[in-house]
């Protein structure tokens, strides 16, 4: 029967202090990777977004988040007022404004 089968005996335990940091490497290194390919430029994009509505002023000519085009009649704390056709106005959340664009754009549309 000893053949068939054979003896399992326990392993002397390692003293090796580097292996609960070795373990975490892998995981520490792909949080890095997280950080610079994701989180990182996602802050950048809200950080120049936020800009870009605390500059809104009367005049400007303006993207929604949904695709509106229009000019920017009045800027409230946290709504705009965009004139998409003559004498139709729409109130627009300020963080709907996808982006400012160049002046004259909307004759050319």
């Amino acid at each position: 029967m000893d053949v068939l089968i054979s003896n399992a005996y326990a392993q002397a335990a390692g003293g090796d202090p580097s292996g609960g940091l070795m373990g975490l490497l892998p995981l520490i290194l792909m949080f890095v990777v997280l950080w610079f390919l994701m989180i990182r430029p996602q802050m950048k994009r809200a950080k120049e977004h936020k800009a870009m509505v605390e500059a809104l002023a009367k005049g400007d000519e303006v993207v929604t988040g949904g695709g509106i085009a229009g000019r920017v009649t009045d800027v409230g704390d946290s709504f705009v007022q965009v004139e998409v056709a003559a004498n139709t106005v729409v109130a627009v959340q300020k963080q709907a404004v996808a982006t400012v664009l160049p002046k004259g754009t909307l004759k050319s549309l």
